[in-house]
């Protein structure tokens, strides 16, 4: 198993991935398959070549099995923030240890961005399993979002997660 940051010329598999994601859990992403910003292979290739500061994870066994991505934000006053988004792993990859190693990799890479100091991740209120392993690895919720995501006639409320930096002793 290889936790890496995909590059570009594996933005078809990505972009399988992610078409996936947003069909097997509509309600776990904002985006549908119709609106999605990286709704082609061309799409995902320009994303996947942004460089650190934006970046996407995958985790890899032959085939790609799961992704997480990052985002810095791109104004002055809030360039200390990172952003996660996107976690997902396949059906065939879940009980793998797969999401844990990818939210790690993400946060250790953000820790390696000058003047990142929080990463935020968001998690909607029936995904218990990732906002579980969310909280064990230090992010707390500082807000909830009411009816924030729809589909099916179904809203669902997401909570929006913080890890800050350690107090030191």
């Amino acid at each position: 198993m290889e936790i890496r940051i995909l590059r570009p010329d594996e933005a078809d598999a990505l972009f399988a991935l992610r078409r996936q994601a947003l069909e097997d859990a509509p309600l776990a992403f904002a985006a549908s398959p119709e609106d999605d910003h990286s709704a082609s292979p061309d799409a995902v290739r320009a994303m996947l070549d942004r460089g650190p500061d934006s970046a996407v994870f995958g985790a890899l066994d032959g085939d790609l099995l799961g992704m997480i991505g990052l985002y810095r934000e791109p104004k002055r006053k809030m360039a200390h923030k990172l952003g996660l988004w996107g976690m997902y792993v396949r059906p065939e990859g879940r009980g793998r240890g797969l999401a844990r190693a990818l939210l790690q990799t993400a946060v250790a890479h953000a820790h390696t961005l000058d003047g990142v100091t929080q990463v935020q991740i968001s998690v909607t209120e029936d995904a218990d399993a990732a906002r579980a392993l969310y909280e064990e690895l230090g992010f707390r919720v500082w807000g909830t979002e009411p009816d924030a995501i729809r589909h099916g006639g179904r809203g669902v409320s997401e909570q929006h997660m913080v890890l800050l930096p350690r107090a030191s002793a």
